[in-house]
C-alpha cells in the first residue's frame, strides 16, 4: 500500500472514530480534551461535531493555522509530561471525551507517551467518558469499545472510562 493510501485510510478511520465517540458521550457532562493540536484538523472537526462543548487542547508547541487553533483560555501549552499531571487544576471539569493522536512512529517513544497518558487519565476523565487514542492504552478502568465498521483493528483504540 502506498503511503498516500495509508494516510487516506488513517484519516477516514480517524473521522469515523471521532464521529462515533462524539455520539457515544451523549449526556455525559464535561468538556472535550484534545492531546496534540498538530495542524488543527481534528480540533476543527470536533468543534463541528460538538458545538456546545468546550474543547481544551494540550499542545507542546502550537503551530496550526489561526482558524484551527483554540483561544488562549482553551489552549494548554507545554510538554505533556508537565501539563497533563496538572489537568485537574487546568480544566473546569472532568472530560467526557479525550482524543489523543500524538504517536510519532517511534515505538519506544509512543509506548512512553501512552503510559504517561494512561497514568494521568484519572485526573482527566469523567465517569463513563470516552477515550480515543492512536496508541493502545492500558489502565484497569479502561473498557474497550468496538471500532466503527470498516476501521481496521489496531489503527485506533476506543475505550470507556469506568467508574
Amino acid at each position: 500500500m502506498s503511503r498516500l493510501d495509508s494516510f487516506i485510510r488513517r484519516i477516514v478511520a480517524q473521522k469515523k472514530c471521532l464521529e462515533q465517540c462524539a455520539a457515544a458521550i451523549g449526556q455525559t457532562k464535561g468538556p472535550v480534551v484534545e492531546l496534540g493540536l498538530g495542524n488543527g484538523r481534528t480540533f476543527d472537526h470536533l468543534r463541528e461535531l460538538l458545538p456546545d462543548r468546550e474543547i481544551f487542547v494540550f499542545e507542546r508547541r502550537p503551530n496550526a493555522h489561526a482558524a484551527s487553533t483554540p483561544d488562549a483560555a482553551h489552549l494548554i501549552e507545554g510538554d505533556l509530561a508537565l501539563t497533563l499531571p496538572k489537568a485537574q487544576s487546568l480544566l473546569p471539569a472532568r472530560a467526557a471525551l479525550l482524543h489523543s493522536d500524538i504517536g510519532c512512529g517511534d515505538a519506544a517513544i509512543d509506548a512512553r507517551t501512552a503510559a504517561l497518558i494512561a497514568e494521568n487519565l484519572a485526573r482527566v476523565m469523567a465517569s463513563r467518558g470516552v477515550v480515543l487514542s492512536d496508541q493502545p492504552l492500558t489502565h484497569a478502568r479502561l473498557e474497550p469499545i468496538a471500532l466503527p465498521e470498516d476501521v481496521e483493528e489496531g489503527r485506533y483504540f476506543i475505550y470507556e472510562w469506568s467508574a
